[in-house]
Order: C-alpha cells, then sequence, then structure tokens
C-alpha cells in the first residue's frame, strides 16, 4: 500500500469535499481518501499496482478541481 498527499484547488464547501473523496474512491486500487477542505489536501492511500498519482489527479481533475502532488511514500 502506498500513500499519497495531493494539494486540491478549487473546493469551496463541504459538497466540494464530498466529491472529491467519492472521485479519489472511485478509482480503482484505492482503499481510503481523505480530503481537508481547509488545508486543501487530500490523503490517498492505494495500491501501487493498481493506481498511481497520476490516475488520481485525473480523476479529482474530471470532478471539476485542480490537482498537484505534494509527495509521496508516507508511512
Amino acid at each position: 500500500m502506498t500513500t499519497s498527499e495531493l494539494e486540491v484547488d478549487g473546493m469551496t464547501c463541504g459538497h466540494c469535499q464530498r466529491a472529491v473523496e467519492e472521485a479519489l474512491r472511485g478509482v480503482d486500487g484505492v482503499t481510503n481518501a481523505t480530503v481537508d477542505l481547509r488545508g486543501r489536501r487530500a490523503t490517498i492511500s492505494f495500491d501501487p499496482e493498481r493506481a498511481n498519482v497520476a490516475g488520481l489527479t485525473v480523476a479529482v481533475e474530471r470532478a471539476g478541481y485542480r490537482a498537484s502532488e505534494l509527495n509521496s511514500g508516507i508511512p
């Protein structure tokens, strides 16, 4: 399992937060996704053989928000 953080721009409310979480959780291989609205961050745990940061970023962007990787390999 791998954990990565994304910076997410464009969220303004709880609905936005839930939309990003749902988009991330919908990616095959994601086991957990938590979004901090105030901190503009998403923490995602995923199976690196089934998902990758590029795919996570695309999922966020398809939901209507902007995302960029903060770091990866968080224990």
